[in-house]
């Protein structure tokens, strides 16, 4: 963090001067926010990208999801048709473009399984972000804020 004051009820924080209490929340959010994004980030984005549903196939039987992604290709191409010893099947997330797609399905293809498996991650390593983001955030900004600027 960097030098912060007080002015005639504003703050000064990270070189900006004059900021209101929304406008110094913004401010830190964008801090937190630059911090924590880097190659974890990076890697999350690429992953959600990866299992979107943009490759054409031909094949797919009625009521499936058209088309298939990137991540489910190469991993059916590095798995092969290898399966899970029986009699284990895992559960796994297709759809969700828009959430009203989601659906789960029990696999027994390990390809299979880590094709769809790729999104997930990237979502949850998104989702670990933000939270971490948020709570940041809301910290650092309670020990700068005056008593009614406070959140909680």
């Amino acid at each position: 963090m960097d030098t912060v004051e007080e002015l005639n009820n504003t703050y000064f924080f990270a070189g900006r001067p004059n900021l209101t209490a929304s406008q110094l929340l913004f401010v830190i959010f964008c801090e937190n926010t630059a911090n924590q994004l880097g190659v974890q980030g990076f890697g999350a984005i690429v992953s959600i990208v990866a299992g979107l549903n943009i490759l054409p196939v031909s094949g797919k039987l009625a009521g499936a999801i058209p088309d298939t992604s990137i991540a489910s290709k190469g991993s059916r191409k590095l798995f092969g048709n290898t399966r899970f010893p029986r009699p284990i099947r895992l559960s796994s997330v297709i759809g969700g473009y828009p959430p009203s797609t989601l659906r789960i399905k029990m696999v027994s293809r390990i390809g299979t399984f880590v094709g769809r498996a790729v999104p997930v991650v990237g979502w949850v390593i998104l989702a670990s972000d933000i939270s971490q983001i948020s709570a940041r955030t809301l910290r650092d900004y309670n020990r700068i804020a005056r008593g009614e600027d406070k959140i909680w």
